[in-house]
């Protein structure tokens, strides 16, 4: 009964999230674009841009939660308004979800959206210097990843456009999770979720939990992080976000950790205005 409404609960909140926001005069959208179709999956991403100006624009890709599993890319399709209403070009991209594809299936997926952002940007007017990506919760470890794997070939996929590189200048990562090794216990769907991504749990596929978790790829190459937490997350805790950002400090990579007070899963209200306030001034500073 439990995973019942879970599930109910997750597709209410992704069909809520679903409409198509308002679009004002000084934005162009495009809905539904192909950005790559590994076997045969036709992945696409959501854009909005500054209709006037020569650009090229500083560009954010933004990456849905759902816990691997679920979750739809209309559900930063404002946001993505937003930012191109402050100058940006900005994203939302589909990926392969659990437990059909796993881990690294939606890895390669935002590496090649990365890819093709670069590969397109004389198209879109994307900046390919000035490209930061966020998340929320799975979004936000996905963000994560590609701040901290740059360089790791293994992770790339075979997505298309493969001169183009996935680095990505900066991020921000809303209650996404570093480190999965020690997610059970600490999250109330852990022992749900994980073993949909990964084929198994710690007892059966440890190594693939420590692979996929970025505190285990810092390093001074990492791109500069801005981390926002609750400090009553139910699903990723907190302490999450602080040994990821106390790591990318040891390493002398730019790192900030937002923590709002007694904020859960899922801002709302003066949270969900704080956190994206923190989110535009991140990216007006490490992207203008």
């Amino acid at each position: 009964m439990r995973n019942l409404l879970l599930a109910f609960l997750i597709v209410s909140i992704s069909t809520s999230l679903s409409a198509a926001p308002p679009i004002p005069d000084s934005v162009v959208w495009e809905e539904a674009i192909e950005y790559s179709s590994p076997e045969d999956t036709h992945l696409q991403l959501n854009m909005a841009r500054p209709k006037t100006g020569d650009g090229p624009f500083p560009t954010v890709l933004c990456i849905h939660g759902g816990g691997f599993r679920a979750g739809k890319r209309e559900s930063y399709d404002a946001l993505c308004v937003k930012l191109a209403e402050r100058g940006y070009v900005a994203a939302t991209m589909t990926y392969r979800l659990a437990p059909k594809h796993k881990f690294p299936a939606a890895v390669h997926d935002t590496k090649a959206a990365v890819r093709w952002l670069r590969a397109n940007a004389a198209k879109y007017k994307v900046n390919p210097n000035k490209l930061g990506v966020t998340g929320g919760s799975a979004g936000g470890h996905l963000a994560q990843f590609l701040g901290v794997t740059a360089n790791v070939p293994q992770f790339e996929g075979t997505g298309g456009n493969a001169n183009q590189s996935s680095a990505v200048t900066c991020v921000v990562n809303v209650y996404g999770p570093s480190d999965f090794t020690k997610s059970y216990g600490k999250s109330v769907d852990a022992h749900e979720v994980l073993p949909l991504w990964f084929g198994g749990d710690l007892s059966t596929h440890k190594a693939l939990h420590i692979q996929a978790s970025p505190l285990y790829w810092v390093t001074p190459n990492a791109a500069p992080t801005l981390c926002i937490h609750g400090t009553e997350d139910k699903y990723v805790a907190h302490e999450q976000a602080v040994w990821l950002i106390d790591k990318l400090k040891a390493a002398t990579v730019e790192a900030e950790l937002l923590t709002l007070e007694g904020a859960g899963h899922g801002f709302k209200g003066a949270d969900a205005e704080k956190s994206e306030a923190a989110l535009f001034a991140y990216f007006d500073k490490h992207l203008k």
